[in-house]
């Protein structure tokens, strides 16, 4: 089934005048991944305020994110065993079944439904994260391009498109949904090129034991120091994910705007999350305008955090139109850590596109796993303290991370 990805980037039977367009490759991607997230985003954000049973909700979606953890340790040796566009595929059918389960939730069906689908879930985005990289290499490489310029507009632009399963998702009914999106998106994934996942036919076809899998996928990147002080945003960055379907639309939307307000305040979150995908991807072209735009989503972040700290119950408009623009604020953070981070892993790792990926979801999935199995066992004021100290925490590393890297070219260069 590998031996498919081996086929070359670039059509061999084209003349030096005619270049492919990957970007295709990128609109296709894209609007799958929407359409096969648009009832399941829906469904997540609903888990926390309709499943309340023994806390059903909650408990499965951690449940969900732990398989995905510990799923993300072997995915990218199933990624370099499939391919990324097989392992894309194979990906889809756990959302297939995590949507039937939610027609009859229950601990009998959400629970097998969300673990296998940790397990599917681990498997697409690496797969995701792979296929696009490889596809903006190419993509430069054929035009002549800057690739971190390439690197940042592709990533914009599936962040963007993607982001807004959160609005169509939300606004429309979940009813409407739980029929044909997830096929569509699945039929859309298989006319994807197949595309070089950097390996040589040896390693492909190599025997390699599952130890030497996960050495070689889990503890050998995080060898490189560079990696290491990436992981606090990282984590960061999937515990603002499960702070807002978990925390906030438990406590600042349903009080005041009810459960169908959850699907309101979500529109607003996916709206400004896809508007800020696609301003982030336009404005980065390499580590400074990564530092620059992540630097500033922080500040914003944080500054939302302390804010609802001292927050305190509106009173008419106001009681509508707070709850929607911290949903703003923080889709607008979203959307600059998922670009920049995809793009930063993409630049800095280029060696080892599968491995790098399958350590960003598995700190990512590893943190959203805590904050729903922490949830409903320690008070909002909390969780907003630790949010806070986790995000001072990871932009320190994260700075630190950008002058090693600078005094490093820096070096290089006088050289």
């Amino acid at each position: 089934m590998a031996s498919d990805e081996e086929s070359p980037l670039v059509d061999q039977n084209q003349t030096g005048s005619q270049t492919i367009n990957h970007g295709r490759d990128i609109h296709i991607l894209s609007w799958a991944f929407l359409l096969i997230f648009l009832a399941y985003g829906a469904a997540q954000n609903l888990q926390s305020t309709l499943n309340t049973d023994g806390d059903l909700g909650t408990i499965s979606l951690g449940i969900l994110y732990t398989s995905f953890t510990v799923s993300s340790l072997f995915a990218s040796a199933v990624v370099r065993k499939l391919g990324s566009k097989n392992a894309l595929l194979l990906g889809t059918s756990g959302y297939w079944l995590y949507i039937a389960a939610n027609l009859k939730p229950s601990w009998y069906t959400l629970v097998p439904a969300s673990l296998y689908l940790g397990f599917a879930a681990a498997i697409l985005w690496v797969g995701e994260g792979t296929y696009l990289t490889s596809t903006a290499r190419s993509q430069a490489n054929d035009r002549k391009l800057h690739e971190g310029t390439v690197i940042g507009h592709f990533n914009g632009e599936f962040w963007a498109i993607f982001a807004t399963h959160q609005l169509v998702g939300n606004l429309l009914t979940l009813g409407l949904l739980k029929d044909g999106a997830h096929d569509l998106g699945t039929i859309l994934m298989a006319f994807l090129k197949k595309r070089d996942a950097e390996e040589t036919e040896e390693q492909r076809d190599s025997s390699v034991g599952l130890y030497t899998s996960l050495v070689s996928s889990v503890v050998t990147p995080l060898c490189d120091t560079r990696l290491l002080l990436i992981v606090p945003l990282i984590a960061y960055s999937g515990l603002q994910q499960a702070f807002v379907w978990a925390e906030f639309t438990k406590f600042f939307v349903q009080p005041y705007l009810g459960e169908s307000g959850v699907g309101g305040a979500m529109a607003v979150y996916g709206v400004f999350d896809a508007i800020c995908s696609l301003a982030a991807g336009r404005f980065t072209s390499g580590l400074t305008s990564i530092t620059l735009i992540v630097s500033g989503g922080a500040i914003l972040q944080g500054g939302t955090l302390i804010w609802l700290l001292n927050y305190s119950v509106p009173t008419g408009v106001l009681g509508v139109v707070y709850p929607l623009l911290v949903a703003a604020i923080w889709g607008i953070g979203d959307g600059v850590l998922m670009t920049q981070l995809n793009a930063l892993l993409a630049m800095l790792f280029k060696h080892d596109m599968e491995g790098t990926f399958a350590q960003l979801k598995l700190w990512q999935s590893a943190s959203i796993a805590v904050v729903f199995f922490l949830s409903p066992n320690i008070s909002l004021q909390a969780m907003l303290f630790v949010m806070l100290a986790a995000l001072l925490l990871s932009l320190a590393c994260f700075l630190f991370l950008v002058l090693k890297v600078e005094k490093v070219f820096s070096s290089n260069r006088v050289a």
